[in-house]
């Protein structure tokens, strides 16, 4: 890259023929912006610099020229001095971005084929998947540990590895129980409970249950019976081992207990949940497995239990948003602990805008605005945009326009206020500064660590050399609301943004690894000038 770079340069280093660089300047600053995304003004100054050996010579100034005596004798020096200050733009339209955002079900990698006609290849052209930048489901305990000591990651590997491929991450629930396959009195144990049946053929207890609102009866794993925990630890350890720091997941619940994994039994009357100190003591071990990836409490954590896991670096999710009032602030604890917070509507879509706000117990209908209320109010970074099988399709198509506009409010979102270059061209040397503010117009922090990086380009938005070097925000430190100015520094390069065909792009990368090995970047600004490989071309003309 150097080499070739040098030769596309040479003919701008006649940095002796002061009124060359000053044709430069006077060039770029009549020149209007042509077909551009971002548009920007110049500026163009020059100045001659002569030095006697008098050591007190005259000075004087005209327009945009000084002249100054330096006390060195003999010698002549040019300096001349561009300014390039960029008219930004927020970027038209709906913004996804890595490690926040939106999500739909996607329980298997059956999601991506186009028989699947909700998915993003189906036959319904569900545009809802512009907004989903990472999949989430559940996964089946008794799947993944069939026997003891055997573990079958098959299933899930193909849904990680499809999620991958189209730049998505997971998040990852694996549930002990669930009553909502209770369709019969005593119905076959392995459509509900997901707890494997070598658990409790090592001695694990269960209780009989009823099913709230039904006539039907099943049995329930007891919550804290010392078989049951010990093999929930056994594949708590290896779900570490198989998945602690795999960049494919986002996060994992911690679902050992209750219906769902929710940490409650509201349906399955009979059965009761642990102890405060059990469930503490499950935190503490999976806090000390999993030392990379993000773990989350699930909703009905509440009380000493949350403020422990805070305490562990567990944050906090919801799964009762819009319908019951107040939740949204329960998530208040765990960003106020800089933490991310996550987030589920009570129920589907479609079915939340059947309630009747006057239904006992709270239970309050879809709204567009208690959704936005939702969302900026537990600063929310993960959101399921439905529940639904039909995968956010009659959510989008009814909110299109409020789903986009909250694409960029949700978690973090970069934006570009301020661009400016300036290029000292002198006999001595050529320095060009970039100074950039970024501001975070979300509703979060960042939590992962950033790095931003400028260059130089030409026209096909080639990368020609780097503008300084590589700038790392570390996670959770570019606070919502805050702004963040950076600058990038380049020395002995010619003026060459003000040439034509050359001009400037900025990117974000997760990694600088990502950067040095050629990868497109996966983080995008919220400005016009967008390109198809994520960078940001800042054109001045």
């Amino acid at each position: 890259m150097t080499e070739p770079f040098s030769k596309f340069l040479g003919k701008f280093f006649l940095v002796t023929a002061a009124a060359l660089f000053v044709a430069c300047g006077d060039d770029s600053s009549s020149s209007g912006p042509e077909n551009t995304e971002s548009s920007a003004v110049e500026e163009s100054s020059s100045s001659a610099e002569v030095s006697s050996s008098s050591g007190n010579g005259d000075s004087g100034s005209g327009a945009g020229m000084t002249s100054s005596n330096s006390g060195d004798s003999g010698s002549a020096t040019f300096s001349d001095t561009t300014k390039i200050t960029y008219s930004l733009k927020r970027f038209d339209g709906p913004l996804s971005n890595p490690h926040k955002g939106f999500t739909v079900p996607t329980g298997g990698a059956w999601v991506f084929v186009p028989e699947f006609e909700y998915g993003p290849y189906g036959s319904l052209n569900n545009k809802a998947w512009d907004l989903v930048s990472y999949g989430s489901g559940y996964q089946q305990w008794n799947k993944l540990n069939p026997a003891k000591g055997v573990y079958d990651w098959t299933e899930l590997e193909k849904l990680l590895n499809a999620l991958a491929e189209h730049n998505m991450g997971y998040a990852l629930r694996v549930l002990p129980y669930t009553p909502s396959f209770i369709k019969s009195d005593f119905p076959p144990q392995e459509e509900y409970d997901w707890t494997p049946p070598f658990v409790y053929e090592m001695g694990a207890k269960k209780i009989q249950i009823d099913l709230r609102g039904t006539d039907y009866r099943a049995y329930a794993p007891v919550w804290d019976d010392s078989v049951y925990i010990w093999a929930a630890k056994e594949f708590a350890k290896a779900l570490a081992e198989k998945y602690d720091g795999d960049p494919r997941i986002e996060y994992i619940d911690v679902r050992a207990f209750g219906e769902w994994g929710e940490w409650h039994t509201s349906h399955i009357l009979g059965s009761e949940m642990p102890a405060d100190s059990v469930l503490i003591d499950m935190l503490d071990y999976y806090a000390s497995l999993f030392k990379k990836t993000q773990l989350v409490l699930p909703s009905n954590g509440f009380g000493d239990v949350y403020t422990h896991a805070l305490e562990l670096g567990i944050t906090k999710r919801d799964d009762g948003f819009i319908g019951i009032p107040g939740r949204p602030d329960t998530l208040l604890r765990a960003y106020n602990a800089n933490l991310p917070t996550i987030a589920e509507n009570i129920a589907g879509y479609k079915t939340m805008l059947a309630y009747d706000d006057l239904i006992s117990g709270g239970n309050q209908k879809w709204t567009p605005q208690r959704w936005v209320d939702a969302i900026t109010t537990a600063h929310l970074t993960y959101y399921v945009l439905d529940q639904d099988n039909d995968c956010g399709y009659n959510f989008y198509k009814d909110n299109k326009a409020l789903a986009d506009s909250m694409s960029k409010v949700i978690g973090y979102n970069f934006t570009v206020a301020k661009a400016e270059l300036e290029t000292v061209i002198s006999s001595k040397d050529t320095t060009s500064t970039l100074n950039i503010t970024v501001k975070n117009t979300g509703v979060a922090p960042c939590f992962f660590d950033v790095y931003i990086m400028a260059e130089f380009v030409d026209s096909t938005g080639k990368a020609l050399a780097p503008i300084g070097e590589m700038v790392r925000i570390p996670k959770a430190t570019f606070k919502d609301g805050s702004s963040q100015e950076f600058s990038f520094k380049a020395t002995g390069v010619a003026n060459v943004a003000a040439q034509p065909g050359v001009s400037i792009a900025l990117s974000l990368y997760e990694s600088e690894d990502a950067f040095k090995s050629g990868k497109i970047p996966t983080v995008r600004f919220d400005n016009d000038g967008l390109q198809e490989n994520n960078k940001l071309l800042l054109m001045s003309r």
